[in-house]
């Protein structure tokens, strides 16, 4: 019975049966169910991130770890290439070759004040992007828009932090149920009444889950009982659920793919990005055509060069990714900060996916509990006849 009821907890992902009516993020629908976890992917995601920027993450000091310097430095040679992509979109190829063959016989003196430009311009277009962190980067967004996109993800995390409370709750129903079931047998001998054992069964089912999700997570706080400390299984768990937490935050929501993949992408940030991007690549532009002496030329066309340029970007970031992954560090942090959080503050990164399912766990434990008492019953009163030899 545990077992199922775990396995409802995150399956099926997608919601299975007839679709005829459904409450919003309710996993039962009149003839079907989805998976907890699935069906409530925005709110408990909401609440995770939450949780991350509050208590784990200050992402301006996380973001302000990166070196404009080795920035500029790494995306430096990809601006010549978005250029030449830029000609090659607006102009027939042997216009767009033009620039590339009068660039080769530019003076070296000119060359390195051009190249001296360019990382500038990068240099200042990051630190502009560090300054700006929370206008181009919605990090609830970020993580949300992941878990709505693959709604197996966030069970996958639930599931390396909690693997172990999730056996324990799965193997619970064979331990406490023998020793209720002692009881339950105590009680039969003194009251002889058939129903003892279908009453019992659901009593024995009810509190069978009720005890295991009590044992999990409490008490919150370490409590002195006589001799022994007690604290819930997943409180005395909190350095490894943080190493399993932060290690998966940073090697699959909070990449440098992923990032950069929500600022250039997300409709309610991307705004101020492209501004951003804009206005110190309109001065970068122009002073390059000032260099040249095309201002007047190039300036009816730069708009139109800029916003080719932003389309372009997502193509060329990529070689910042292993820089930024390492620089930003978040595997550490994370697991560091996770590792300060009160037992109070901890408990909350595993109990709602237990709360959401509590009722759900404990009727469940009830009803097969009492559909077991009343087989024993029926075995018990002779309406139930096992088939002979």
């Amino acid at each position: 019975t545990n077992w199922l009821a775990v396995q409802m907890i995150f399956y099926p992902v997608r919601y299975r049966g007839l679709d005829i009516y459904r409450r919003p993020e309710v996993p039962l629908g009149l003839l079907g169910w989805q998976g907890i976890v699935p069906c409530k992917t925005r709110k408990m995601s909401e609440t995770m991130v939450d949780m991350v920027t509050t208590q784990l993450l200050d992402v301006g000091e996380v973001f302000r770890r990166l070196d404009p310097r080795r920035v500029a430095d790494l995306l430096a040679p990809e601006v010549p290439k978005i250029a030449e992509e830029v000609l090659e979109d607006v102009f027939p190829k042997w216009i767009a070759d033009l620039p590339g063959a009068a660039m080769a016989g530019l003076p070296t003196d000119t060359l390195t004040f051009m190249g001296d430009m360019n990382k500038k311009f990068l240099r200042g277009f990051t630190r502009a992007m560090q300054e700006n962190i929370d206008s181009v980067l919605n990090l609830r967004n970020c993580v949300v828009d992941q878990m709505m996109t693959d709604r197996s993800k966030l069970g996958t995390l639930f599931r390396k932090c909690g693997q172990k409370e999730l056996d324990f709750l799965t193997n619970s129903g064979l331990w406490f149920g023998f020793l209720l079931g002692l009881i339950q047998m105590a009680v039969a001998l003194f009251w002889d009444n058939p129903w003892s054992l279908s009453f019992g069964g659901l009593v024995v089912g009810l509190a069978t889950n009720w005890l295991a999700l009590k044992w999990i997570f409490e008490p919150v706080n370490p409590t002195r009982f006589g001799p022994f400390v007690l604290q819930g299984m997943f409180l005395k768990r909190q350095k490894e659920v943080a190493a399993e937490f932060s290690k998966f935050f940073a090697e699959n929501v909070l990449t440098s793919e992923r990032l950069w993949n929500s600022i250039l992408t997300d409709p309610r940030t991307t705004p101020k990005f492209q501004g951003l991007f804009r206005e110190h690549f309109t001065n970068f532009a122009m002073g390059i055509a000032g260099t040249l002496s095309v201002g007047p030329a190039v300036s009816d066309m730069l708009d139109m060069a800029t916003t080719r340029a932003m389309d372009k970007l997502p193509a060329h970031v990529g070689v910042l990714h292993e820089y930024v992954d390492n620089t930003l560090g978040l595997r550490e942090t994370l697991r560091i900060s996770m590792e300060r959080m009160s037992s109070v503050q901890f408990e909350r990164v595993l109990h709602p996916i237990f709360e959401e399912d509590e009722l759900t766990l404990i009727l469940a434990g009830g009803v097969l509990g009492f559909a077991a008492g009343l087989v024993q019953q029926g075995l018990e009163t002779g309406k139930i006849q096992l088939p002979g030899p």
